[in-house]
């Protein structure tokens, strides 16, 4: 008997693959079709689990459509701009480029065994300069359009890595590369300008039926949608110019406990007091040291300079407050100014608490609470609390219903004026590093800012760059920043900050359309392949990167490179759980923990017969070790046998724990379907046997019960039903006609988890071309009843027995059957039953 060898199969398969081009994507008005998008890898060097699992999900819902009749479009790219490269290049004294396409090289390489269903001839990298060049183009059309702009800014700055850092890249007031404290730090900074849309990318959250709750919660959060007041305290003896404070608040309700005005480091105000005062300067300089990122806010120790500036309180103006320069307000988050509110707001809590300013309540958790409060009281504006000092006098109500009250009073008062505003910010996009897309203007001392002409493009990257001084090469480089301005041809020098590395994965998907095209986009393609029908991904960029995609589609849309109908362009949106594995360890001498990979263990013990501590699954960790190599996987097993386990472990939107005795289970599964196949191979051709049409049926129920876990990435769910289906069919007695076509529909069900197997168990029954091409298969819905049913019978509530009657069958009859039970009859002991019940389909109660 033929044994199951994968590594032949595998190899054989993707061969006939690629020599018929199966997976090529080219426009066909005679098919419906279906765009499948996995968000693309950075090329860190070699792929793990996770890539498998997410290009496995991918790759079933392309080859699942390539067979129910879609003309599939499944790409593939490199996310390729970036930090990590300058890291690696400064470590090893290499360059960025050699380094990322020689990771790109061999992550293809690893990728490809796999057997995904991806039309490679699509592929490109961000760093390649066909792409880029076309992201300066957009950027010169978004510049046109007024969607991109200049401006200072004060941004977080990384002193060891000399550039700007977003606030996600900002840990623990550290930067996530150089682990260096992170500064505040004022810069002339280009932004996109997404904060215009806020309220059209708020509200077309709705629409978006196909994406996780979640997802849409999370960005609805990121807008930050609020109503709230806008009012100005009235300044005594300020700098000429500054006879007013503006501030906006979500919380106006709590403004009756206002014990000081807090204003930016960066605010107009103190940068005048700045420039006139040593010790201001001193104290502002010492905050822009601090991270700007909520965190580090919040945790850092609040500090404040009394500017002996007062300020008169809108509701009265006999009570004065002081103003303060505080290190925890942000220029960038309203007005730069705030009211302080100790008792109901935390930080402004422990800023009164250090500089022994008032603390008064205006909200109580009970009429008679003591207001000595240990820390601040914050109530939601869900909340019904115990309103004691506020607008509509004392009272019980909800936060919201005070904000209301407390925004009517002022605008009846002319105090201030109720707005709505939104969390969203502009999109700063300047990084000053050199592995990135070059911003494609040019500074010129007559013109200004020119922006470069489009048959310029692209501004490539010089190669001959030297990463021996920390900082940005592109500022030292000692010829590609002198320039000739486009405007007058007079000496200029080019824009040396390159654009943020979520621009570059913020309009991908769209160049996958076209990706050859000499501007962004092909009108007619991207009509033809937009939306992306399913887009799959991580958790971790529900945020940022699907809202600047959104964005990006927005403007792409103004400046004439996707159709309306593109403007939002994922139309369903899935995002799978991480792959796990335990942990093993050891201590050293100083009792450290040393890692150990997972192929160097053996029943809890190294080679030499250590024992490993293990600690519980966690997520896969270069640092840990706990990382599964896919290709030490498929070396051993196969491809098949990775796809499967990852998908059949756990719902795919959840965690999955890789174990050893797992893959093994699942490769030993594949080999017993190749065996059954063998048999089937084996059997006389005119065989008959018994039980076909049990065989069948199940056959058509598996059908049905596949195809809706795979329409909704019920994998899982999925391979379970054909778990059971092949324990049917490898007890079947059934003739070999019935078995034949049972075992070529099981590979077809098969075929988009483990394709490579599929197609060996088609050719091997004779199947006509490739499976991946062939039809769907599709249930037989006069299969999906059952003629007979099985009841089971209770007599005074405890089961006694069952029968097995045809589902059809009147209920006086099924009565008889019951009744003539021996173990009925025995229940009963000659007596005859009070009452007979029989619920169709479902039982047969008999009351004694």
């Amino acid at each position: 008997m033929p044994r199951y060898t994968p590594a032949e199969i595998e190899a054989r398969w993707q061969q006939a693959w690629e020599k018929d081009e199966v997976f090529k994507a080219v426009r066909a008005a005679d098919k419906p079709k279906y765009y499948v998008l996995e968000m693309f890898p950075y090329p860190s060097g070699r792929i793990h689990m996770g890539h498998v699992r997410n290009y496995t999900m991918g790759d079933v819902i392309a080859r699942y459509k390539i067979a129910t009749g879609h003309n599939v479009l499944h790409p593939m790219g490199w996310d390729a701009f970036g930090m990590p490269a300058e890291n690696a290049a400064m470590a090893i004294g290499g360059h960025p480029k050699d380094w990322t396409y020689g990771n790109i090289d061999d992550m293809r390489g690893q990728m490809k065994p796999l057997g995904l269903s991806i039309d490679w001839s699509r592929e490109f990298a961000t760093c390649d300069p066909e792409y880029y060049g076309q992201q300066q183009a957009l950027f010169l059309d978004f510049l046109d359009e007024g969607l991109v702009y200049r401006k200072n800014a004060v941004v977080n700055w990384d002193p060891v890595d000399m550039t700007v850092l977003a606030n996600e890249q900002v840990e623990a007031g550290r930067g996530w590369r150089s682990g260096a404290l992170v500064e505040r730090r004022e810069l002339t900074q280009w932004f996109f300008k997404i904060s215009d849309h806020s309220e059209e990318l708020l509200a077309a959250l709705d629409t978006l039926d196909n994406w996780p709750a979640k997802v849409k919660l999370m960005q609805a959060n990121w807008i930050g949608k609020s109503r709230g007041l806008q009012f100005a305290f009235s300044t005594i003896d300020a700098p000429e110019g500054h006879d007013r404070i503006e501030v906006y608040t979500t919380r106006p309700d709590t403004l009756m406990g206002t014990s000081f005005v807090g204003i930016s480091p960066d605010h107009p105000l103190a940068k005048m007091l700045e420039r006139e005062n040593e010790d201001v300067a001193a104290f502002c300089a010492e905050c822009r040291k601090g991270g700007t990122t909520e965190e580090a806010i919040e945790t850092a120790e609040k500090l404040g300079f009394d500017t002996g500036i007062r300020v008169r309180h809108p509701f009265d103006t006999a009570h004065e407050l002081p103003v303060y320069i505080a290190n925890f307000i942000l220029m960038d988050y309203g007005t730069g100014a705030i009211f302080g509110c100790p008792a109901h707001d935390q930080r402004d809590f422990e800023f009164a608490t250090k500089y022994e300013l008032p603390i008064i309540s205006t909200y109580l958790p009970s009429e008679d609470a003591n207001e000595v409060l240990e820390e601040a009281y914050v109530p939601a504006k869900s909340d019904k609390v115990f309103y004691n000092r506020g607008f509509a006098g004392d009272a019980w109500q909800t936060g919201e219903e005070a904000i209301n009250a407390a925004v009517d009073f002022c605008e009846q008062n002319g105090v201030g004026q109720g707005v709505t505003k939104y969390r969203l910010r502009d999109w700063g996009l300047s990084r000053q590093r050199y592995w990135g897309c070059p911003i494609p203007v040019v500074h010129c001392d007559a013109c200004g800012v020119v922006p470069e002409k489009k048959e310029n493009l692209p501004i490539e990257l010089p190669y001959d760059v030297d990463f021996g001084t920390p900082g940005n090469p592109l500022d030292r480089h000692p010829t590609w920043r002198d320039c000739a301005c486009p405007s007058c041809g007079a000496p200029a020098k080019r824009e040396t900050d390159t654009m943020d590395t979520f621009v570059d994965s913020s309009w991908y998907f769209a160049r996958f359309t076209a990706p050859r095209a000499e501007t962004p986009t092909n009108m007619e393609d991207a009509k033809y392949w937009m939306n992306v029908d399913q887009y799959i991904g991580g958790i971790e960029h529900a945020i940022l990167h699907l809202l600047y995609s959104r964005f990006f589609a927005r403007a792409m849309q103004i400046t004439g490179h996707l159709p309306e109908s593109a403007i939002e362009p994922f139309d369903a949106l899935f995002t799978q759980g991480m792959v796990t594995h335990e942990i093993y360890q050891t201590r050293d001498a100083k009792d450290r923990p040393v890692y150990h990979l997972p192929e160097d263990v053996t029943d809890g013990k190294l080679a030499d017969g250590t024992e490993v501590e293990i600690i519980p699954s966690a997520k896969m960790s270069k640092s840990k070790k706990n990382v599964v190599d896919p290709l030490h996987i498929i070396s051993n097993y196969g491809a098949d046998t990775a796809r499967w386990f990852v998908l059949s472990d756990s719902p795919p939107e959840r965690d999955v724990e890789w174990t050893a005795s797992g893959a093994d289970a699942a490769f030993k599964h594949l080999t017993r379907v190749w065996n059954i196949c063998d048999r089937i191979g084996e059997m006389d051709k005119d065989a008959k046997g018994q039980g076909d049409d049990d065989l069948l049926r199940a056959m058509h129920k598996t059908i049905h019960d596949v195809t809706m876990g795979v329409e909704s990435f019920g994998f899982n769910a999925a391979i379970a039903k054909l778990y059971a289906f092949t324990a049917t069919l490898q007890k079947s007695k059934a003739g070999y006609a019935a078995q034949r076509e049972a075992i070529i529909t099981l590979a077809q069900l098969m075929s988009p988890m483990t394709p490579h197997l599929a197609e060996d168990i088609w050719a091997h029954q004779g199947g006509t071309g490739l499976i991946v091409t062939a039809p769907w298969p599709k249930a037989d819905e006069a299969m999906l009843v059952d003629d007979t049913v099985t009841l089971p019978i209770q007599v005074n509530g405890k089961r006694r027995a069952e029968i097995q009657v045809p589902a059809d069958m009147p209920k006086e009859e099924v009565e008889k059957i019951a009744l003539a039970h021996e173990a009925v009859v025995r229940s009963l002991d000659g007596a005859a039953p009070k009452k007979v019940i029989v619920v169709p389909g479902r039982i047969v109660n008999v009351v004694a």
